[in-house]
């Protein structure tokens, strides 16, 4: 489900209008997560540590509505529910783009995210569904390299405002803790980078729990 936002009582409507006209409305952030406690909790579950902290990050972006705004045309919708559009490694090199519904409680979705994963791995080309709305993340792991800045391959002309955000490979250091990359970019109309940082604040909160 999704609402019109009422864009005339909207206090951020001129910074939309003005950032909508650009051809690249988009801005970027690369931040580093300590992921210990996370990394831990998913072994002790025995669940895989993608999608435990996929799930994080769905977790904190359905928490923030600035993250649940889309443009449609000249339009901005709030959706309920954001889900996670994450590409998915295959054993000979490609990957394909998968649609992984979001649910607050971890059993289910890490079973909906298995179920998709084993169907992208099964597949072949980047395309093998249908995605009819844009209540989606761009979600990508990048496991090779410790990054420290990340920029997106885009149609600049395809009316695009899904944030994007990706991790970096897992650092251990000399004491143990664990750290990766995290890069986030979204659409400036729709937020600013305080709403990332108070999204980024939060994300870390419940990868510490």
């Amino acid at each position: 489900m999704k609402t019109l936002l009422d864009l005339d009582s909207w206090n951020r409507k001129e910074h939309f209008l003005f950032f909508k006209q650009m051809q690249e409305p988009f801005f970027g952030v690369n931040i580093t997560i300590d992921c210990t406690r996370a990394y831990e909790n998913s072994k002790a579950l025995g669940t895989s540590f993608f999608i435990y902290y996929l799930h994080k990050t769905l977790v904190a972006v359905n928490a923030f509505e600035s993250f649940r705004y889309r443009i449609e045309n000249t339009h901005i919708y709030k959706h309920d529910r954001i889900d996670g559009s994450a590409t998915i490694s295959r054993a000979d090199g490609t990957f394909g783009f998968s649609l992984i519904e979001f649910h607050p409680d971890y059993t289910i979705f890490e079973q909906t995210a298995k179920t998709e994963i084993e169907r992208i791995q099964n597949t072949t080309g980047l395309f093998t569904r249908e995605f009819k709305d844009d209540n989606v993340i761009h979600f990508s792991a990048i496991p090779w390299l410790n990054f420290t800045s990340l920029s997106h391959a885009r149609n600049m002309t395809y009316p695009d405002s899904c944030p994007k955000i990706s991790f970096g490979k897992v650092i251990v250091s000399e004491t143990g803790n664990r750290t990766m990359s995290m890069s986030i970019h979204v659409h400036h109309g729709l937020m600013d980078a305080m709403h990332v940082g108070q999204m980024v604040d939060y994300f870390q909160g419940i990868m510490n729990q």
